[in-house]
């Protein structure tokens, strides 16, 4: 109804107002959530038949018995359990040599990202255990070709170290810095960022100790390609994944802090 001088009223007024306010917000609303970083989303990679597969198998394993130390990450700690004839492709004994008798869990997933490790610590795979120990690496996926940057990715492993935090209050958590790899500068600047933020972050170790493991993969101040194993594929891959000797070396860099965390004897190289 329109008021005098073909004015509306003033309660029609601040209706109209309220409605527009309110479209405004929504629309606002529905920018924010589609801006929201997908690398702390959780995403489930059901729909590939092998990850489903070992998403239920290691979910059997969790379930089995005993479980005192848990490996979270992507297809670096998956190759903990990779085999093969040649020496640089068989990681089986260095993981007997350090996990075995430790009851250990390897939760690695080739090509996760954070977003996919999120959605498997909510679905299971921080419930209904109580390890000494957990040891999470993952962020490298990010940095390939989602292009996923540093401060995303930060912001993503910080809560992975927050659920699993409120998941297992009694766990001690070592967090890994992202590796070095031969990929591109792009992801080198990240990389670089990403570790140096994560340092300061969890400089007090009290959600989780936090442990760069660069050094491991330098040769005269720059990443040496002779540390991984994709330059011995046919044909070779940018070098991302450590070969056994130096997955071997990583093992041994934080073993001091493992056995102090399961209460056993060191396991020497």
């Amino acid at each position: 109804m329109m008021g005098v001088w073909g004015r509306r009223p003033r309660h029609a007024k601040a209706c109209f107002a309220r409605r527009v306010q309110g479209r405004a917000l929504a629309l606002l609303l529905l920018v924010l959530a589609a801006a929201a970083p997908l690398a702390s989303t959780p995403l489930n990679r059901s729909d590939l038949p092998w990850w489903h597969e070992r998403f239920a198998e290691k979910a059997a394993e969790l379930t089995r018995g005993r479980v005192d130390l848990v490996f979270y990450g992507d297809s670096i700690t998956q190759n903990w359990e990779r085999t093969g004839p040649e020496p640089w492709r068989d990681f089986q004994p260095i993981w007997q040599h350090f996990y075995n008798g430790r009851h250990a869990v390897n939760l690695g997933f080739k090509g996760d990202t954070t977003a996919h490790l999120l959605w498997r610590i909510e679905n299971g795979e921080a419930q209904g255990i109580h390890p000494k120990a957990a040891v999470i690496l993952i962020g490298a996926n990010n940095f390939g070709r989602l292009r996923w940057p540093a401060a995303p990715t930060e912001a993503a492993i910080e809560k992975i170290v927050a659920e699993l935090r409120a998941r297992l209050p009694s766990t001690h958590l070592l967090l890994l810095g992202v590796l070095p790899s031969v990929r591109n500068a792009w992801v080198d600047q990240n990389t670089i960022a990403l570790n140096r933020a994560l340092a300061t972050r969890y400089r007090d170790g009290h959600d989780a100790v936090f442990m760069d493991l660069s050094a491991l993969f330098m040769n005269n101040g720059h990443v040496d390609p002779q540390k991984f194993m994709d330059v011995h594929l046919t044909p070779p891959d940018p070098p991302l994944h450590p070969d056994v000797a130096t997955q071997a070396q990583m093992a041994l860099a934080i073993e001091p802090l493992l056995s102090t965390w399961l209460g056993d004897r060191q396991r020497a190289p």
